[in-house]
Formats: C-alpha cells, structure tokens, sequence
C-alpha cells in the first residue's frame, strides 16, 4: 500500500502559521514601551494618555467586527486568512500613521491619535479571532488545549517584541514602527496556511503536545531572561545570542508541522489499538449511564443547554441567562485584572518599590499571563475528559483566587506586590483560556467569533468601572491636596478591597453557570467519545 503524500496546507501548518501569527500580535501589552514617548512628544498631561490607553483596552478587547467577519463564510467555508489580512491592514493603518505624529512629520490632535491607536489595538482581535477559531474547529476534541496554545503565545508576545526592541537597541518611536511593520509581514507571509481543515480525521496527539511543550520553553526562556537582565547588565553580543535562541524555539512550531506531516505521520494517524477502544468503550457507556441519570434526577431543567448543538447566532446566545451569568463573571475576573496591571507602577511607588522592581513586575506579567492561558486549557480539557467536569467550575476557582491575590496586594505587606501580582496575573490569563472553551461549547461554533468576542466585551466594561471609577477615585481622595501622588498602603488598599469582593461575587456567578451546565457537559463527554469511536 502506497504512502499518502504530505500536502502543503494541514491542520498542523495551520496550527504552527497561527503560533507565528500570535507571537507577533500582542502589541497592545507593549504600551508602556512607548507612552512617555508618546506623553512628551505630544505635550499631553496624565488624562489625555489615560485617555489614549483606554482606546487601546477597547480596541485590543472588543473583537465584534472580526467575530462578525469570521462568520461570514463565503460558499459556507471559513476563510479565516480574509480576517488576518484585514487584522493587517487595521495594524498599518494604526501604527504608522501615530508614528508619524510621534516623529513630528505629521502631528494630529488627540481624537486622532485615540482612533490611530483603536485601529492598531483592534488588529490584535483580527488576529487573535482568526486563529483562535481556526485552532478549535480543527482540533474540536482538544478545544481547550489550542485555546491555552494560541492564547498562551499571544500573552507571550509582549515579552518576545519587547526582547526585539532591546536587541535592535531601537528608540521607543522607532519600536512604533517595527509594530507597524512586524506583525503585518508575518501575517501576510503565514496568512495563507491559516485555514480550516476536516477535524474528523484523526491525528497524533503527541504532536499537540510538541505544541504546548515549545510554548511552555518559551516562556521558561523568556522569565529567565527578564530576571536576569535586571540583575545583570547584558551587553549587545550576549543579548543577540539570547535573541537567536528566543528566535528558533519561537520557530520550532515549524519542525513540529512538517514532522506531522511526514508520510510515516500520516500513516501512523490512521492507527488506533484494540485496547484503547475498548477503554474508550467503557467510558462511553459509563458516561452515558450518568448522562441519563443525571437528566432525569433534574427534571430536564437544563433542556436549554443543548443549544450548543444548534449554533447560536449571538442575538439568540444574548437571550439565555448562561450568556450573561458568564459576561458578569468575565467582568468581575477580566476587569480587576486589567485594572491591577494598568495601575501597577502607581501601587510600586505607594508602597515604596523602586522603578527597576515596578518594571521587573510589568515585564513578569506576560509570564504568570501565560501561565494562568497555558494551564487553564490543559487542566480543564484533563478534567472534562476524566471527570466530565465543566470548565466553569474552574472559573469559579480562578476568581476565588484572584480574590485572595487582590486581598494581598491591600495589606501593603513586604513583597505583597510580588505576590498578589503572580496570582491576578496567572488567574487573569485563565479567564482569557476558559471563556472561549465555554463559549464555543454551550453557544456552538458556528458564530463562535462572534459571540466569545461579544463576551470579551466584558473586560474593558469591568477595567473602566473598577479602575477609572473606584480606584482612580480613591487614589485622588487619599492623595494630599494640590498632589497628583500618594504614598503608603493606605493609597490602594480600599480599591483591592473592593476588588477582592467583587472577585468573590464573580466567583459565586460562574458557581450557578457551572451547576447550570453540569448535565450538558457530561453529555458533551459521551458525544465526543461516541464520535470517536464511530470514526
């Protein structure tokens, strides 16, 4: 019998094109970078760049048009490499135009540079959707796994612009426009290996695995230097080696691809033993007995959860109370995440941290970010798989968490920071891993992009709320009068208070979306080892 033949375009060049795309498309994390230069090449005060900051929270966060757009399937098939060119084009159109302004060729006012930064934030959803849906719709049975994969590189790809920056040892209004040009050449170059694949053909999953062991390097790779080079001076020759380091493990997802497929890999693919069947067997039938159990002892109160079958369109998923109990979860989770990492210097220097430590957390934030979207979509796959337990339990976790990390950071104790900051962020990055699993699982994939970036809504929602209107509140309260300052514990520590409530409250609501879909999620259990064993 002959080989099959490898083809160009598959699952895995999909998968590892979207990993390259990724690892670029995080700009929106890379702000700090260049705001005082933006600051004093504008002659702006602290609420206008607030005000530019708070556009790029909207554009990065409110996805709704690329949703809309990856929906729409010309002759029924998805065509994501449509919303990465327009994700380009939004990415030039921003960037380039405020480096101008920046560079004093071509000043514009403050609307202006506002929209210039929503076009180039809104980018980062374009990209971000057209890979996190190709990713779940060829690997449907493994969705939580490529969500933490794609969200993971995303969360990494401020650290990786940021050691691009430094090696090329460029000024903050030169790295404008490397964000102009960087990630629109890259998605230009792999937008047309992004596509969507049969994802009933069946794969090794070892090579999945390859996937989330590059990804978890990386961000091994990347913490050691960011530690290091705070404790150390590095100088440009060792720091251009670490560079071409950091570049071929961001590059191996290639290897990766082309060894899956290899005509051995293929034929391999093809292959399943006896012994696992009839393990998957066993499952099925104990699934089903509990299924069916379960359905009965509630009385079919969760009939409606089978929605997820019939793809919603987002105005019919905004009628069901699991699409709001999830968007109010994702704002109390989302929102005081975003509201610690937008004020963490301002809390550094209250409680006396010095620049260099304030920036070691900035920079360390992407790691725990990571950390919180890699996990999250491992540990919750494991478990539905193993235990049929639904993935909004492990928000209901992560928000318990978050609130004992914001708890922390409001006593004003010695390395508190350090540590209430690994918890927000790691618990953070876990909201971003798990609200789309469980968008694309209760709500379908059909209008997927749609509707999980409609959800996502929730974050700039939730940041403006908590951190514009109780903790800038506060701070300008605790501040002496005619200062724009505060120093001691006393600055923040109502704020996380407040917050560490809010979490908890948030923590309850994902609780009864969990008790909500527990039935629906055993049978997604049976349905998905069923499908497998039809094969």
């Amino acid at each position: 019998m002959p080989m099959p033949m490898p083809r160009a375009r598959t699952r895995w060049s999909a998968l590892a094109a979207s990993a390259l795309i990724q690892c670029c498309a995080g700009s929106s994390y890379c702000f700090g970078v260049y705001s005082q230069t933006l600051k004093a090449s504008q002659r702006y005060d602290q609420f206008a760049l607030d005000a530019v900051a708070f556009f790029k929270d909207v554009g990065a966060n409110a996805g709704v048009l690329s949703g809309f757009l990856v929906a729409w399937a010309p002759g029924g098939r998805r065509r994501p490499w449509i919303v990465l060119l327009a994700g380009s084009l939004l990415c030039a159109a921003g960037y380039l135009p405020m480096w101008l302004a920046v560079a004093g060729v071509a000043p514009a006012p403050l609307p202006l540079v506002c929209l210039y930064m929503l076009l180039a934030a809104q980018a980062q959803t374009f990209f971000n959707t057209a890979d996190v849906v190709s990713a779940v719709e060829n690997f449907p049975d493994r969705r939580g796994t490529v969500i933490g994969i794609m969200k993971g590189f995303l969360g990494l790809s401020g650290a990786i612009l940021v050691q691009i920056y430094r090696t090329l040892g460029i000024d903050p209004s030169s790295f404008i426009l490397m964000l102009a040009v960087l990630p629109t050449a890259v998605t230009l170059a792999l937008m047309y290996f992004v596509d969507v694949h049969n994802p009933h053909e069946r794969y090794e999953k070892k090579f999945l695995d390859a996937f989330s062991l590059i990804a978890v390097t990386v961000a091994g790779y990347l913490m050691i230097l960011i530690i290091y080079g705070q404790v150390f001076p590095i100088s440009s020759a060792v720091q251009s080696v670490c560079f071409v380091v950091l570049l071929l493990l961001v590059m191996s997802p290639i290897a990766v691809a082309a060894k899956a497929q290899t005509p051995e890999s293929i034929a391999h693919q093809g292959s399943i033993s006896e012994q696992r069947a009839g393990l998957l067997r066993e499952e099925v039938t104990e699934d089903s007995e509990n299924a069916s159990s379960s359905t009965t002892a509630l009385g079919g109160s969760n009939q409606d959860l089978s929605s997820g079958k019939e793809n919603l369109n987002v105005l019919q998923a905004m009628c069901k109370l699991n699409f709001w109990l999830l968007f109010l979860a994702m704002a109390c989770g989302m929102g005081s995440g975003l509201a610690t990492v937008n004020n963490i210097s301002q809390i550094g220097g209250s409680l006396g941290y010095t620049t260099k430590e304030t920036s070691t957390l900035v920079s360390l934030w992407s790691i725990w970010n990571f950390s919180g979207r890699f996990g999250a979509g491992f540990i919750s796959d494991h478990f539905l798989r193993l235990r049929g337990v639904g993935r909004p339990f492990f928000i209901s976790i992560t928000l318990l968490v978050m609130s004992v990390g914001h708890a922390i950071i409001s006593s004003g104790l010695p390395a508190s920071l350090y540590i209430g900051s690994v918890l927000i962020g790691m618990c953070y990055g876990c909201q971003w891993a798990l609200m789309p699993s469980i968008t694309s699982e209760i709500f379908g994939l059909s209008h997927f992009g749609t509707i999980f970036n409609m959800v996502a809504v929730a974050s700039p929602v939730g940041s403006y709320i908590l951190s514009v209107r109780i903790v800038g509140y506060i701070y300008d309260i605790e501040s002496p009068p005619d200062e724009h300052s505060c120093v001691g514990k006393q600055c923040f520590a109502l704020s996380f208070m407040i917050m560490a409530g809010v979490c908890m409250f948030g923590s309850a609501v994902a609780f009864v979306l969990f008790i909500r879909t527990r039935t629906f999620y055993r049978r997604v259990v049976y349905a998905r080892l069923q499908s497998f064993l039809d094969k």
